[in-house]
């Protein structure tokens, strides 16, 4: 990755989360490149109900999985986290909200900015 990265608003990627350390790189950002096939681009503050959900689908992001790295998360985290789970949970409402600063521009592909606005957190 030579250039900078950019957001949905076409201004530079802000890293999500360094406490947990996120992003499909663990780099704290929603970065992403051909062999990130979950497309982990959407920085979102997870929820109680979006974890249920996402664990009702068969990805359990609630257990901590220290051989990962992964500490388990809690609602008020942010997270990277993959595009079609976001979309999945959007269409069930129940999506988490968006931190659009730092939700990388590949998310456009698959939901609209409309869809992330309506669903941006306010910082």
């Amino acid at each position: 990755m030579n250039q900078k990265a950019l957001n949905v608003l076409g201004t530079e990627l802000v890293p999500c989360s360094l406490n947990p350390l996120t992003g499909f790189f663990r780099d704290g950002c929603c970065n992403t490149d051909e062999h990130d096939f979950g497309t982990h681009v959407i920085c979102a503050r997870v929820t109680d109900a979006f974890l249920r959900f996402s664990l009702s689908r068969g990805n359990d992001l609630i257990s901590p999985r220290p051989e990962y790295d992964f500490p388990g998360l809690k609602p008020g985290d942010r997270w990277c986290l993959c595009v079609m789970r976001w979309k999945e949970a959007f269409e069930a409402d129940v999506a988490p909200r968006v931190v659009l600063e730092s939700t990388h521009e590949k998310a456009l592909e698959i939901v609209s900015l409309e869809q992330l606005q309506a669903n941006a957190w306010a910082n």
